[in-house]
């Protein structure tokens, strides 16, 4: 789908600052990540599961024992062994192409049962423990936290290039701005015009027209054409750089209109750590259905023109400690 035109304006302060837009593809990749080369015999080490040095402390040894020798990290069940007893993780069997990383033999589906016994026994420190996270679980409840840990990386937001980059919010925003290309601006409000000349061709098409910057915090603005029950529609949506509980803290409004009519929508930004399309798929965000959108451009609908302002402010939880969003069911 392509754009025309678009003109940006970031409001802060009360001063006006016309910034240019420029359109990025949804179907270009920025990124072409391969796995890199896993080497032959990375960690030549033997893993014996029935000997404990008695020079090595026991807790350490059997952390050892359970080290993949390819990935290095801690290995769970299910466990696999060659026939000469070298372990591995599962995810790696699959990456050196079911062949012993240590004896070059097939590793065939042999079970280490009596280190997958070990494994549950034990404790281990979340896998983001560099990052932050000082939690110890049993191996069960390790990966149940893991999926929720609010030290986990946070991936790229940018939406319509399935970028799969992960790193904190630092990261993410320099990676926006410099691979991605994306707008980036202070204030907590904003003024966007969008512009088309064949408003009856509507595909599925993302846009994030811009970062801003407000209150210590990043968020995301996002606008999309795409079809909602076999109907045209645009959307645009807010959604915050940072985990839930935080988001929930901010408030947001979103306003288009034109020949004397006006929508307003008004909601809690959502969190990177919901997909875009999570968000769009829920309705969670200001919809203008395309008869609506070309009134609101005025003329003999033969161009649309939108222009959607917008406000960030931050409020106080309720009395509960939460707030809760409101999806739009607009159909």
């Amino acid at each position: 789908m392509d754009i025309d035109n678009i003109e940006c304006v970031s409001t802060s302060n009360g001063l006006d600052d016309e910034i240019p837009y420029h359109h990025h593809n949804i179907n270009h990749h920025h990124h072409n990540h391969n796995h890199p080369n896993i080497p032959q015999n990375p960690h030549p080490k033997s893993h014996n599961v029935n000997v404990v040095p008695s020079t090595i402390n026991p807790t350490t040894s059997v952390h050892e024992l359970l080290e993949c020798p390819v990935c290095t990290n801690s290995m769970y069940p299910p466990i696999h062994q060659c026939h000469n007893g070298h372990t591995i993780c599962s995810t790696c069997k699959t990456r050196v192409h079911n062949r012993c990383p240590t004896c070059r033999q097939e590793l065939g589906d042999i079970r280490c049962l009596a280190l997958e016994k070990v494994a549950e026994s034990l404790e281990f420190p979340c896998k983001y423990t560099s990052l932050g996270c000082t939690g110890i679980f049993p191996y069960y409840s390790k990966l149940k936290h893991e999926a929720i840990c609010n030290f986990r990386p946070y991936i790229c937001p940018y939406a319509g290039s399935e970028c799969s980059v992960e790193g904190d919010i630092p990261y993410l925003v320099s990676h926006l701005r410099d691979d991605h290309k994306v707008d980036m601006h202070s204030g907590y409000t904003f003024n966007h015009r969008y512009v088309k000349s064949n408003p009856r061709e509507v595909e599925n098409a993302t846009w994030m027209l811009t970062v801003f910057n407000c209150y210590g915090q990043y968020f995301c603005l996002h606008f999309e054409a795409f079809q909602l029950s076999m109907a045209p529609v645009y959307m645009a949506f807010l959604r915050f750089m940072g985990d839930e509980n935080d988001a929930r803290n901010y408030r947001y409004s979103l306003e288009v209109g034109g020949n004397g009519r006006k929508l307003i929508w008004e909601g809690t930004p959502r969190s990177i750590r919901d997909g875009h399309r999570k968000v769009r798929d829920s309705h969670d965000g200001l919809i203008i259905q395309r008869n609506m959108a070309l009134f609101f451009s005025g003329g003999e609908k033969k161009e649309l023109k939108l222009r959607v302002t917008g406000r960030i402010w931050k409020e106080p939880p309720n009395a509960d400690g939460s707030n809760v969003y409101i999806p739009n069911l607009c159909s």
